[in-house]
This record gives structure tokens, sequence and C-alpha cells, in this order.
């Protein structure tokens, strides 16, 4: 998925392009105006992630300039939510904006692609076109990786980099080898490392290193 932030407060928007990009999405452009964004709409980004109150066009102005675009707002104002409804947008995030609340907003975004949205995943056999969100985790062995679903798994050429970039942003990298669809995980359990042993739904076990225990945490808000 590609961004585009826009807010023209610096600090703000630092924080929600890290916030984003720790959850693997793309940001393409952060931006201080919608004269910006105008200007970065040729990068054909899936989603824009809007301050309200930015000098020139505002955000809604700018949204009502791009009908069709996805949109969430981030905004320190309650006063302009049914305007932006009105719109058609995805999500209304109110500031201080935390990791829970805009991975909750993206995991909106994500239901409507995953809809027309199959991946294309190089094998040694040919090219197969797999439903993300059947994908539980992926396991470099040391020469391929192998993506596992429920009932079946695939062994592809491609990397876990190509992968972490492909995939929505519910999937992780959680150690070296391993990249886990963390709608999967049914419960997580301490090891002495500090690190987690993830028990996915399908019972499948992934270790997550310590390093990943962090970021996961700070994701679900524990």
């Amino acid at each position: 998925m590609k961004v585009i932030v826009a807010d023209d407060e610096l600090q703000a928007r630092k924080r929600v392009t890290r916030l984003l990009e720790e959850m693997h999405v793309e940001v393409v452009a952060a931006c201080a105006s919608a004269h910006e964004v105008l200007a970065h709409m040729k990068l054909r980004p899936d989603l824009l992630v809007l301050y309200i109150s930015m000098p020139g066009l505002t955000g809604l102005e700018l949204h009502a300039k791009l009908p069709g675009t996805p949109v969430i707002y981030v905004t320190a104002h309650e006063a302009h939510a049914v305007k932006a409804f009105e719109l058609g947008a995805i999500d209304y995030v109110m500031k201080p904006v935390t990791a829970a609340r805009i991975a909750k907003a993206i995991g909106r975004v994500r239901p409507a692609q995953a809809q027309t949205e199959r991946l294309p995943i190089e094998t040694r056999s040919g090219v197969i076109l797999v439903d993300p969100a059947s994908i539980i985790y992926a396991q470099f062995d040391g020469a391929l990786v192998t993506l596992a679903s429920e009932h079946e798994s695939w062994i592809t050429t491609l990397t876990l980099k190509d992968l972490e970039a492909r995939l929505p942003p519910q999937f992780a990298r959680v150690d070296r080898r391993h990249l886990l669809n963390l709608d999967e995980i049914a419960r997580l359990e301490p090891e002495p490392d500090g690190g987690y042993r993830a028990i996915t739904r399908s019972g499948a076990v992934v270790p997550i290193s310590r390093q990943a225990a962090r970021d996961l945490r700070r994701r679900l808000a524990l």
C-alpha cells in the first residue's frame, strides 16, 4: 500500500509517517500542504492520510478535488467529522495518534482492497495468485522461502524482504527467518530471552525475537 501523509505540523507529520512505516506501510511522500499532495498524486497513492487545517487548501477541500481516493483524516478537531464522512472518509482519527488507533484505521482500508487484490507469488513452477489474508506466515529455510496457509504451502523465489514490501500491514517481520500475519495470532507465550512463541489459530508455532516483541507490544498496545 502506497500512502501520502499531509500535515503542516512537522512533528505530527513525522510521527504519523513513523507509525505507518513501523506497520510496513510505504509512505511515498510526507507533505506540508494540500498543494504538495496534488503535486505528488502522479505517484498513484492507494491512500491519503490528511490533516484538515492546512494552509491554502484544507484537507476537506483537497478530498473534494480527488473523488474516489481513499482518505483517513488525522485531526485535533471533532467539528469536521460529519463533512469528512460525507466526502467518503475511511476513518477520522483524533490526535494524539497512537499506534493501535492508526493500525485500526489502516485495517479499514485493507478489506476493501483485499476483495480485488491477490498477491502474485513467483514459484519455481510459475506464478500463482494468493489471497494475502490466507497466508499465516512466511519462513526462510536458509535457501528459499515457504509461505504457509492453513491447508497448503508454497515455495517461492521471493525473499522475505520482497514479501515484506508486498504484503499488507498486518504482516510483521518477527525474526530473521519469519514474517507473521498478526491477525492469525491466537496467543503469545513468553520466552526467557524476552521474546515470544506465537501460537496461530491453525496451531502453528512461530518464534518472535526480543526486539520484534518490543515492536509487537507497541503495535498491540500491550
